[in-house]
């Protein structure tokens, strides 16, 4: 028999969500998913998905026609793009400088791509010289990177891969989850053919719904692989020439039939979430892009001169460091974890730890979002100073705080 006291309602604690996401929504953007359902082909409702096309062009700052939602996490944009635009048996390249570019290569297998692996030590990046080179070596017919791996906290640069992707014939795409929308990301300018991103850091939402741009070469090597499903083919719909996509959910050609004039059913849309990423888009611009990424490079460089004044040593090439999420070497005396757990108790704050080689080894801490704020910076200071202390690690009272006023006030 069911027993309600047994299952409350949900009602979760208040947390300050300062890892590298998923950070603390916008709360325009909680009440925008909140509202009621409307049927997929309600006109209302096909008006809002062509309103969020229109409006993540913006953010990706693109031409593109397919800019869209792919309805998962954001790894449900990557394997979408992956998927849809991997042959079997075709090269592809990924230069991988944390845990995401390993995620890329793990997809790309499973697509059967012939993947080559291009490796810096964690805590550094790539220049484009190496890049080209391996282009040269490998001749990938994809270039598949990351631009910010939060695993590390670094900032891949991408300006000068999309002119010597053009000059060898391979297509460009990045995962941008944690990087729109907090660093400067150029799709059109940059040459890049596919981005896809995630609402849960930057772009001040929570995690299930994934934005993704193509460029027309993009939607060039995607129809190629067309293949519309028995029960809603109809005589005028023709296969194309290419090997077909090994999914159908996450057939993008199928998607931009659901998402264009024709809107051939495929799924039926996430409302809700389609409501959540209408809305952060829409703060974003509102705020407007160049203002959103320079709240994110003041509070970001806050906490960096505040956790250096309190005297910890931060992780990686600082100078390719992302704006969003600082890496924060975990003192030896210090059971990290103990801090962690001890913030999230006492301080109802949350910071992040790592994967890999760099597990237990550093702290990983996020001003992104709805987050990138001055309040927040200066609560995650002051706790993290206090519960330092706390433990036996002393640090010069009010130093790191100091240095956060500093930035603001400078």
């Amino acid at each position: 028999m069911f027993n309600s006291q047994h299952y409350p309602q949900i009602n979760p604690p208040h947390r300050l969500l300062m890892g590298p996401g998923p950070v603390n929504a916008d709360p325009r953007v909680l009440r925008a998913m909140a509202s009621q359902l409307l049927g997929q082909y309600d006109p209302v409702m096909t008006g809002y998905m062509n309103e969020v096309m229109a409006l993540y062009r913006q953010v990706f700052r693109t031409d593109n026609r397919w800019t869209m939602l792919i309805d998962g996490t954001s790894r449900a944009g990557i394997e979408a793009i992956l998927v849809s635009a991997i042959r079997p048996g075709d090269k592809v390249l990924v230069p991988v400088f944390g845990r995401f570019g390993h995620l890329l290569c793990e997809i790309a297998r499973r697509c059967r791509a012939d993947v080559h692996m291009l490796e810096v030590p964690w805590g550094e990046v790539f220049t484009p010289d190496q890049i080209e080179d391996a282009i040269k070596r490998i001749k990938p017919r994809l270039l598949l990177t990351v631009q910010g791996d939060t695993s590390t906290t670094m900032l891949q640069p991408l300006d000068e891969l999309g002119e010597i992707c053009r000059r060898h014939n391979v297509l460009f795409y990045t995962d941008a989850t944690a990087s729109l929308g907090g660093n400067v990301l150029e799709t059109d300018a940059w040459g890049l053919d596919a981005v896809s991103a995630g609402l849960q850091k930057c772009l001040g939402g929570p995690s299930g719904s994934a934005p993704v741009t193509l460029s027309p070469q993009m939607e060039e090597t995607i129809r190629a692989r067309k293949c519309v499903e028995q029960g809603i083919r109809t005589s005028s719909h023709q296969d194309g020439a290419d090997e077909m996509i090994y999914s159908n959910y996450f057939d993008l050609g199928m998607i931009m039939d659901y998402w264009g004039p024709e809107r051939l059913n495929h799924h039926t849309e996430a409302t809700s979430m389609l409501f959540a990423a209408r809305e952060c888009a829409r703060i974003m611009l509102e705020e407007g892009m160049e203002a959103l990424i320079a709240r994110h490079e003041l509070n970001g460089r806050a906490m960096l001169a505040g956790i250096q004044g309190m005297g910890l040593e931060v992780f990686g090439d600082i100078t390719h460091k992302m704006n969003n999420v600082l890496g924060v070497v975990i003192p030896a005396a210090v059971h990290g974890e103990e801090v962690r757990q001890r913030l999230l108790d006492d301080f109802h704050i949350e910071i992040g730890t790592s994967f890999g080689p760099l597990q237990g080894k550093i702290w990983r801490i996020g001003t992104m979002g709805y987050n990138a704020r001055k309040d927040c910076v200066l609560q995650t200071l002051a706790a993290l100073e206090a519960m330092l202390n706390r433990l036996g690690f002393r640090t010069t009272q009010g130093a790191g705080m100091q240095a956060a006023w500093d930035v603001y006030e400078g």
